[in-house]
């Protein structure tokens, strides 16, 4: 053997050993726990196409089980809106929610879910997936130690169930309502009340009297609390959350943990998660908003234009009223206000004239 050949000989021997820690890595078991802000049996939040249990289902088969998550629902190991604390302290690994729940605790945190007069769909993913939202998001998180992911997506919700009809603002103040997030401060400038209750407790707070109205999320998944059974009137224009996305909150330290292989698959199951979950709620809405008008006599309208002239004024000034007080959120405002300009610049010219055609 001449001196060029032993010394490429010496060099792969070499080098042989200095990669075993990387196969070895890649081919690590990993067994994590999700918990979850829904209750147990939760269609879309918790079980179903596009829920957090078909997320961790679709990324043990990518895997080949080398990633393995076990879903907890709201309860069974924590409570409801515990998943924040749990997934920065280390306790658990990864939490489904919506990131408004922490609102306390990061202002900016409500955009990634949804904002009042917001963006739709479609404009709330092209901003995360390419309109610089994801890294605002990220840089949001990194501090706490927390990263996230969208992983599901209700579309646009109705304004929700009122014990009485809403026939001018007059009418909210006063009134007690269930309504999480960035609506709920515009609604308390109008004289309400507002409160914020896990999904399983807004049915008894409302047949009982606790609370005179709830927003949850659309015809099925409200159909199924039996808010029908509670209250009569339920309104619609979306413009408390044109669209609403689920947060996969994953910590920093076990993200980093992964493989790059395994980071890609579950951001390829969030992603699918995030369609899927959007497009069941699309499919599932119509009937079950035919049968709770037909069937359960519930008198569906949509507000009356000058309330909804109203909320979005009081909108603009909380929007405007939130970022000025925190500079976290002045950038994440600025950022999402920018993109929707743009987005709904398109959507004048493409969606609008599209759905003024006779159907």
């Amino acid at each position: 053997m001449d001196r060029r050949k032993f010394l490429a000989a010496g060099a792969t021997l070499t080098a042989a050993p200095l990669a075993a820690p990387s196969i070895a890595r890649a081919q690590s078991t990993f067994n994590w726990t999700m918990t979850n802000a829904y209750g147990p049996g939760s269609p879309f939040y918790v079980e179903g196409p596009g829920s957090p249990t078909d997320f961790c289902a679709k990324v043990a088969a990518m895997s080949d089980g080398r990633l393995n998550i076990q879903h907890f629902a709201a309860g069974e190991l924590i409570p409801a809106l515990e998943g924040f604390d749990a997934v920065r302290s280390g306790a658990v690994q990864m939490n489904a929610a919506n990131a408004y729940f922490w609102a306390g605790r990061i202002p900016a945190a409500q955009y990634f879910t949804t904002v009042p007069f917001g963006l739709n769909f479609a404009g709330m993913n092209a901003w995360l997936y390419h309109g610089g939202g994801m890294a605002l998001w990220d840089e949001l998180y990194a501090p706490l130690g927390m990263k996230a992911l969208p992983m599901g997506n209700t579309g646009v919700q109705m304004t929700g169930w009122f014990r009485e009809p809403i026939e001018s603002v007059a009418d909210f103040d006063g009134l007690k309502m269930r309504i999480p997030g960035l609506a709920g401060k515009v609604y308390a400038e109008l004289g309400v009340d507002v409160t914020l209750l896990p999904g399983g407790e807004i049915f008894p707070a409302l047949e009982r009297g606790v609370i005179d109205a709830a927003e949850f999320v659309g015809p099925y998944q409200d159909r199924r609390l039996g808010l029908q059974n509670a209250a009569k009137y339920y309104y619609t224009t979306g413009w408390h959350e044109p669209s609403n996305t689920t947060e996969l909150l994953i910590g920093k330290a076990a993200w980093d943990s992964l493989p790059a292989d395994l980071q890609a698959i579950v951001e390829a199951a969030a992603m699918a998660c995030n369609v899927e979950s959007y497009t069941w709620s699309e499919a599932n809405n119509s009937a079950a908003l035919k049968d709770l008008i037909e069937n359960e006599g519930v008198i569906a309208n949509v507000l009356p234009e000058d309330v909804i002239a109203e909320l979005k004024a009081v909108t603009d000034r909380v929007l405007e009223e939130g970022a000025a007080a925190d500079p976290a959120t002045r950038k994440v405002h600025d950022a999402f206000m920018a993109f929707k300009a743009e987005h709904q610049a398109w959507a004048e010219i493409s969606e609008k004239p599209l759905f003024a055609l006779p159907t």
